[in-house]
């Protein structure tokens, strides 16, 4: 598809840039130019509407969306065993797959166009099929899981990487998407298990993806586990780097921080999830000077109850400056980790309206009162804006969100199978 944007204002965490034209072209940001007129290009007439890229959502849990308020109140260890892990474990592949629509759902409507999502122990297939019906930019991976727990939610070393390598061969670059090995925790998967996904992961070129040093208890348990700290054992077992992503990062020693830092790791910012399971508050601050490149994400709606990744924006710049004072992340590095940050923890070309990138962006709504205003955009963006500033979402060139709908599907169908699955659900468990 080729079509020209006519005078749009692109935002960008550097700079705004006044009535341009974009050309878009197999995908990608083609060119970007003051006036751009080519004979038979379809054109679209912008009338100086804001246009910034797609937001990059580096951690998600699309089959947790179902549990929306069904684990309040909860701690993350006991939050895990005794709510959310009997409710994966109850997931059959029609539930997972609505579980997973649900939540696309709520973040296209919000803008976010990529994600790195990490699913259960099983029906990986049906988060990757709704993905693909969404037109989502998606990495998915299975949650590995080998320790037995009281959920009955594991399987052993080789059968999860016999089933992590078979998924991967399907659905790893087909399309937009993109297979990531996701070992859930160090408290959930043996070394063995480990170790082995790490080869198998890197020798597909594909993303790793786990959660560390999230709650203290957690810290507890891998000490005692393998006698080291979360970060130090994951650098000593070779699961850190430039193709590693970890959720949280709460908790850091000194140790921790420089060894993120000098091995390239991205750390996923989930702000929501950290502070309604009383994890704390990571750093984030003195990541960002430290060299660490940090990505934005909601988590699950099990555990931070939105999807938006305007939620996040405001948060994560918020929850700094009690700790740090009122200048410790600015609105231009908060937004930057929903978008460019995001893209390069992913390894995507993205993130960004610029000549060769994916053509992945949200178009804002002109005059709306959150984004009217006398000082910077971005600004607005991260401490005013809400999902409802947004008028379309793009993925790929391709236009997949207008007037507040999915192009994919039904928001009606979604809502009924959804509502089909609970019932599904909590009969099981009872």
């Amino acid at each position: 598809m080729e079509v020209i944007l006519k005078s749009c204002r692109i935002v960008s965490a550097q700079d705004e840039v006044s009535s341009v034209d974009i050309l878009i072209r197999d995908g990608i940001f083609a060119e970007i130019a003051p006036s751009i007129e080519y004979e038979g290009i379809v054109e679209k007439k912008m009338g100086g509407a804001f246009v910034g890229p797609g937001f990059v959502q580096a951690h998600t849990h699309l089959c947790q969306t179902l549990f929306r308020g069904m684990a309040e109140d909860l701690e993350l260890l006991s939050w895990l065993g005794d709510k959310i892990w009997p409710m994966e474990a109850a997931h059959d592949e029609e539930s997972a797959y609505w579980s997973a629509r649900l939540g696309l759902t709520e973040l296209l409507l919000s803008g976010t166009t990529s994600i790195l999502d990490m699913g259960t122990l099983k029906h990986t297939d049906a988060i990757f099929m709704a993905c693909e019906e969404a037109g989502v930019r998606a990495t998915v991976g299975r949650a590995m899981m080998d320790r037995p727990n009281p959920a009955g939610l594991s399987m052993n070393a080789e059968a999860n990487l016999k089933g992590a390598c078979e998924e991967a061969d399907r659905w790893h670059g087909k399309g937009r998407l993109k297979y990531g090995f996701a070992p859930r925790f160090v408290p959930s998967c043996t070394e063995g298990l480990l170790l082995e996904t790490i080869i198998e992961a890197r020798k597909r070129g594909a993303l790793l993806h786990t959660h560390a040093s999230e709650n203290l208890d957690e810290l507890d348990l891998v000490r005692s586990l393998t006698g080291k700290d979360n970060i130090q054992y994951l650098g000593d077992i070779g699961m850190l780097g430039e193709d590693v992503c970890l959720a949280h990062c709460v908790h850091l020693d000194e140790r921790g921080y420089d060894l993120l830092s000098s091995t390239g790791t991205n750390v996923v910012h989930c702000p929501s999830s950290n502070l309604k399971l009383a994890s704390g508050i990571a750093d984030t601050s003195r990541m960002v000077r430290s060299g660490i490149n940090v990505a934005l994400g909601a988590d699950g709606a099990a555990c931070s109850n939105r999807l938006d990744i305007f939620s996040e924006l405001r948060l994560a710049a918020l929850i700094q400056k009690i700790p740090h004072g009122v200048d410790a992340l600015s609105p231009e590095q908060v937004y930057t980790m929903a978008t460019s940050s995001g893209a390069k923890a992913l390894g995507e070309k993205g993130g960004e309206i610029a000549v060769g990138s994916n053509a992945d962006m949200v178009v804002y709504k002109k005059d709306h009162f959150a984004l009217t205003t006398g000082g910077n955009i971005v600004s607005a963006l991260v401490y005013a804006a809400t999902p409802d500033v947004i008028d379309e979402v793009w993925i790929g060139g391709d236009r997949i969100v207008q007037n507040g709908t999915v192009a994919g599907w039904s928001t009606s169908e979604t809502i009924k199978g959804v509502v089909d699955s609970i019932v599904r659900l909590k009969a099981k468990l009872r």
